[in-house]
């Protein structure tokens, strides 16, 4: 069978399009096969805020990154630093040291010169103001190492990824699903068996890279996988994303590595659609949650809202979410809050109820009435004095109630009350393939398979019950573009 191109790229999102631009970099020929119709490509990555999360040293850092900040701006903004053994530490540490530190090095190392590449191929970025950022004083301090986001958010990062593959050579194809590793007889992957409208046809390559995403939109494998329950979850992204990826290299012999019970979920809108929504995107989430309370619909607090920066909780909270009773919480606040909420709680989307008392409250939300004055009326009386600052882990807690508030605690006595009916919603798996530092797949006796190599969220290892925000897209990026540059060396031979 005649070699069709250098290099075959199942996927199409962040992690995808990166492998593909880096490959096309590295001189070889590159089809990116995408499973989804042309109007619904990208992947998840169009359903995230696309904010990334990278090591930098100082502002100088961020300037190069973008380079258009005028001396305004710059006098104007706080970004501090996050450096690479903060990252470190943070992923470490959410994940309960589980990370593997060999791809948890390889993310923190090369995240800020894998943004500059992007940047170096006309991708551009800007601060996260307004997720990231409170304005203290004269200046707006952005906090949780979190400070640059992709233009246009998710959208406008696959948007610009797409652009720039195709005015590199990258050629796409979609409605395109890979069912199947083609290996010849000396155990070297050889192409893909591909599935499209016109029925199936065989690919032939020297190298494939995988990337298409976890299970997260396989109702079957989350129940298989994650647990009781999970087949119940909302999924935040494309329906695509069903293993697929998973199930075609494991059945080469691909090792299984990772949390694979363990997955990214978020508090989302109880009445969003089933699977994302190409208009709301990632505006269904609801990430305020450490300036107030929540509760399940018998009016009891079942997490501590305040742990820790919303970056280090939010994918986590999902799950505690799918727990509770009828797989719904909601989120309260008072009115001198109100203006700290994000800009995903001011969409007409929003399941929400405003009442000026308690009371009124829980009959709008249908929360169990008396317990839920007797919650916030126990909060109100444990919260200590205190200085609140939204920027950092600010110590101001409550005491002698169960769960706490270990930071952000204020009384909930100010009215107008608003409250936010939420649900579970996952975003993508943690479980899948093990690879090596140059993204190759390895085998169930830990010997790479030739000519394979996987990024973004089917790869296994690095999150484990949670992730810092802004990781995931990160992690795509730079997996994604060593997966590219080891696939078109080893097509050259010079691998």
């Amino acid at each position: 069978m005649a070699i069709t191109c250098d290099v075959i790229v199942v996927g199409a999102g962040n992690a995808a399009l990166c492998a593909a631009l880096s490959a096309r970099e590295g001189g070889a020929s590159v089809l990116v096969l995408e499973k989804a119709p042309e109007y619904f490509r990208g992947g998840n990555t169009y359903f995230t805020g696309g904010a990334i999360r990278c090591a930098y040293n100082g502002l100088d850092d961020i300037k190069a990154l973008i380079p258009d900040l005028s001396a305004e701006e710059e006098a104007s903004i706080e970004v501090g630093s996050y450096t690479q053994a903060q990252y470190y530490d943070d992923l470490m540490r959410v994940t309960e040291g589980m990370s593997d530190p060999e791809l948890a090095q390889a993310l923190v190392s090369r995240s800020h010169p894998t943004l500059r590449w992007l940047r170096s191929l006309g991708l551009r970025f800007v601060l996260l103001y307004g997720r990231q950022s409170f304005k203290v004083g004269d200046k707006h301090h952005f906090w949780g190492g979190l400070a640059v986001e992709a233009v246009g958010g998710g959208k406008g990062l696959s948007d610009q990824l797409f652009d720039v593959a195709q005015s590199k050579g990258v050629t796409i194809r979609y409605e395109s699903k890979g069912i199947k590793l083609l290996v010849d007889r000396q155990g070297k992957t050889s192409g893909v068996t591909m599935q499209s409208p016109q029925g199936l046809e065989d690919i032939s390559s020297h190298a494939v890279v995988l990337a298409c995403g976890g299970f997260e939109a396989n109702a079957e494998m989350r129940a298989r996988y994650l647990g009781p329950g999970w087949e119940l979850a909302k999924v935040r992204g494309v329906p695509y994303n069903t293993g697929d990826g998973l199930r075609m290299a494991l059945e080469a012999g691909a090792q299984s590595h990772g949390h694979w019970s363990g997955c990214h979920a978020v508090a989302w809108d109880l009445n969003a659609p089933p699977t994302g929504d190409r208009n709301i995107t990632d505006l269904y989430q609801k990430h305020s949650y450490p300036f107030g309370i929540i509760v399940n619909i018998d009016g009891r607090r079942f997490v501590d809202e305040g742990a820790d920066l919303r970056n280090y909780t939010y994918a986590k909270y999902g799950r505690e979410i799918l727990y509770q009773p009828q797989r719904t919480a909601f989120q309260i606040f008072d009115d001198k809050v109100k203006h700290l909420l994000r800009d995903e709680y001011r969409i007409p989307q929003c399941t929400m109820v405003g009442a000026d008392t308690i009371e009124e409250l829980a009959e709008g939300l249908d929360i169990d009435r008396d317990s839920l004055v007797e919650t916030v009326r126990r909060f109100n009386g444990a919260v200590q004095q205190g200085e609140f600052n939204p920027t950092i882990l600010d110590g101001k807690k409550t005491v002698g109630i169960d769960p706490p508030k270990s930071n952000w605690a204020l009384p909930i006595d100010t009215p107008p009350y608003l409250g936010y009916a939420v649900t579970c919603g996952i975003t993508f798996t943690f479980g899948g393939l093990r690879i090596n530092q140059r993204a190759q797949v390895l085998n169930t006796e830990g010997a790479t398979i030739p000519g394979l190599y996987a990024a973004g969220e089917l790869v296994g290892g690095l999150f484990y019950h949670n992730y810092p925000g802004g990781a995931g897209l990160m992690a795509g990026s730079v997996f994604g573009r060593i997966a590219g540059d080891s696939a078109a060396k080893d097509t050259r031979g010079r691998g």
